[in-house]
């Protein structure tokens, strides 16, 4: 028998569409036996392509709402709604899986000098247990959209204007995991001869943890600084309209402690990865997370990720909705982000940067912005005083007294991660959930020349 032909990526678009146009048709479709078994074969089809991403929020809407337990049909794939048994998850080595990563980003004609710095920044996540953001984006974030069309593998860096401390580039949609440490090494070089350097980045795209720019700072004996736009997701304080991006605002600061201070965080109470986990402990969401157009702060999980899908709910900044946790302030440090990304750049925001043709239902470009200031310490005080003074008031939080109801330990940032880099270096390399060696058998098989190099991955 002829096997049936995946849909190409168009029709899986197109098809998702479809799907989202039926819950949208009907709000009480999940009482409707009828309506659910329509679902249920739309997303069975859905979950035949080869295309689809395991992590797409409409397994899980399926899942939790109708009923449905749809995962991808491919065995590289596993749906978000089920939990991997970590303890049987291999461990494989740092350098191999930065290697790996290079090559497949080679293979898409990225040059080798920024192929390995593209897989340094996504490696330097894995190993600070930053797992959203390494191994897990290769494939999803960066290499399909690649295939789209909306993601240039080795554009130029352009100098749209520069002076002795600062400098305006463009990135030409070119891969933000080369234009992000060009950019913030351009800052540290302004501040090592001048004091300070501030860069600002145009026509950018996703550029990974902005804690790896930050550590860049603080390895060079600098005060670091970074943030960068993103796809809507925020509702402005007493508003219920997604407008600007969860916008990570990110510092970092050298300490005699061995690991500098970063903060890395975005500027949203959640995200929408932390509510599918809550529906898939069968948790409602906290109040204040996320509010809906009628002004209602959401705690029904399930709902909150049908409507999170239809855009008819937002996530609130960090403070929550209104006033009476001080939301604006968080929703004032994301508005500081969109400003410095967009301002200086004359750069897209909003829907212009959503990612999706709400016309056509396709992928389009979607230009971010960034920023990066470094500050040289040695201007200003030595460096070794500066690090001790820093490392003693973080001891001294550390040192604090303990809530008697919490875990008997005070953490400062970038604390865990300093935490995790230990473990996983001591254990020898990072776990490869089931999900992820999916994605490196199906890269190993389909781009050029990887399949000889690596016939047999170390978990096959």
């Amino acid at each position: 028998m002829t096997p049936t032909p995946s849909p190409s990526p168009a029709s899986v678009t197109a098809l998702r569409q479809e799907i989202i146009d039926l819950i949208a048709s009907s709000p009480k479709g999940h009482l409707d036996s009828k309506f659910r078994s329509t679902f249920a074969k739309k997303m069975e089809a859905f979950a035949q392509c080869d295309d689809v991403d395991s992590k797409d929020v409409l397994f899980a809407i399926g899942s939790n709402v109708y009923g449905t337990n749809i995962a991808p049909t491919s065995p590289s794939k596993t749906s978000p709604t089920s939990k991997e048994d970590e303890s049987d998850d291999p461990i494989v080595d740092f350098d191999y899986m930065q290697q790996f990563m290079r090559d497949v980003f080679e293979s898409y004609g990225v040059s080798p000098e920024r192929a390995d710095i593209c897989s340094d920044v996504l490696i330097e996540s894995d190993k600070r247990g930053i797992d959203s953001h390494g191994l897990g984006r290769l494939k999803p974030i960066y290499c399909d959209r690649m295939d789209a069309g909306i993601l240039w593998p080795d554009r130029p860096i352009d100098v749209i204007k520069e002076t002795d401390t600062t400098a305006l580039l463009d990135g030409n949609l070119g891969l933000g995991l080369y234009i992000g440490p060009h950019a913030m090494e351009m800052a540290i070089e302004k501040a090592k001869k001048h004091g300070v350097g501030f860069v600002a980045v145009q026509n950018s795209t996703h550029y990974g943890i902005a804690g790896y720019y930050a550590t860049m700072a603080t390895e060079a004996g600098c005060i670091g600084l970074t943030g960068t736009n993103a796809r809507p997701s925020i509702a402005p304080t007493f508003g219920v309209e997604p407008m600007l991006g969860t916008n990570p605002l990110t510092f970092g600061i050298p300490s005699d402690d061995g690991f500098p201070l970063v903060i890395d965080c975005a500027t949203s109470t959640n995200q929408r990865g932390k509510i599918e986990k809550y529906a898939r402990e069968g948790v409602p969401t906290p109040q204040g997370a996320v509010i809906d157009l009628d002004g209602i702060e959401r705690t029904d999980t399930e709902g909150i990720l049908r409507d999170m899908v239809l855009g008819k709910c937002a996530l609130t900044p960090v403070g929550g909705a209104g006033d009476k946790m001080a939301g604006y302030k968080g929703y004032g440090w994301a508005t500081v982000v969109e400003l410095l990304c967009t301002a200086i750049q004359s750069g897209p925001w909003g829907e212009d940067v959503c990612g999706v043709d709400r016309a056509t239902g396709k992928p389009k470009p979607m230009p971010l912005g960034h920023f990066f200031l470094a500050i040289d310490i040695e201007a200003l005080v030595g460096l070794d005083v500066f690090k001790k003074n820093t490392g003693d008031l973080l001891r001294a939080l550390r040192a604090s007294k303990k809530s008697p109801t919490g875990p008997g330990r005070i953490w400062t940032a970038g604390e865990p991660e300093n935490d995790a880099r230990v473990e996983r270096m001591g254990q020898g390399g990072m776990k490869v959930p089931k999900s992820l060696q999916g994605n490196m058998i199906k890269l190993r098989d389909i781009r050029p020349g990887l399949k000889e190099k690596y016939g047999k991955l170390p978990f096959e």
